[in-house]
């Protein structure tokens, strides 16, 4: 995918690098020469230049871009003037940086449907992870409800999924499980090799397993008070 990148500040550095290294053509725009001096030999191409500026983009491949990104992150009135002018190419998805609700409310009225806030989605990670504590890993549905991967308690061991009652005692669902395979013909005479494989779907008659992990949908709340019971098993 060819990607336009407009603002390159820690986020859109960040995003820049990140996309490359997943194998996207990333085009960075700054009008500050040292950030445009960061990138230049990381990714595919970047520029310096005004992004409010609407002849300035002669030099940008807009025509044959597929997404434009808008990370501006310290001049709210020079992101919505990007934004905007991004729009006038129909043919191109924009994700555009919000960096108060006002702005939320002017690019819903420009039809803008991918909006993200980075500094918002840190602070809740950082909240889930010191509230979730024992969690491995979660992802947000929404403000109220996450997934989340937890290690399998001890006391599930060798029970099968509809014994533990997940939905009625703790208020959550069991999406998959994630297990440990052997596989003794890999690193022969160098005991068992094993890799973490998704199980799939899961019946009432999975038997759960030591060393599972249970990937479960459910509120935030209900979550965090499975965690905090199971962990101690």
């Amino acid at each position: 995918m060819k990607i336009i990148i407009i603002g390159l500040g820690n986020f859109g550095r960040s995003l820049a690098l990140n996309l490359t290294d997943n194998g996207h053509e990333v085009f960075g725009v700054d009008h500050k020469m040292e950030k445009v001096d960061l990138l230049k030999d990381h990714i595919a191409n970047v520029v310096c230049m005004d992004a409010n500026n609407e002849a300035a983009y002669k030099v940008l491949p807009i025509q044959q871009a597929d997404l434009g990104i808008v990370a501006i992150g310290e001049n709210e009135g020079s992101s919505i003037v990007t934004t905007a002018i991004l729009k006038k190419y129909k043919h191109l998805r924009i994700v555009s940086r919000s960096l108060s609700k006002i702005h939320d409310t002017i690019l819903e009225a420009m039809g803008i449907n991918d909006v993200v806030h980075p500094e918002q989605d840190a602070a809740f990670r950082l909240t889930k992870q010191i509230s979730f504590n024992y969690a491995l890993d979660y992802f947000r549905v929404d403000n109220k409800y996450s997934i989340a991967e937890v290690f399998s308690p001890y006391s599930f061991n060798g029970k099968s999924v509809k014994s533990i009652k997940l939905t009625q005692k703790y208020s959550v669902s069991l999406i998959t499980v994630i297990r440990d395979i052997k596989n003794p013909m890999l690193y022969k005479g160098k005991g068992n090799a094993s890799t973490r494989k998704v199980i799939g779907l899961v019946t009432g008659d999975t038997i759960l397993q030591k060393g599972d992990i249970l990937t479960l949908f459910g509120s935030n709340k209900s979550i965090m008070n499975f965690v905090k019971e199971k962990n101690h098993d």
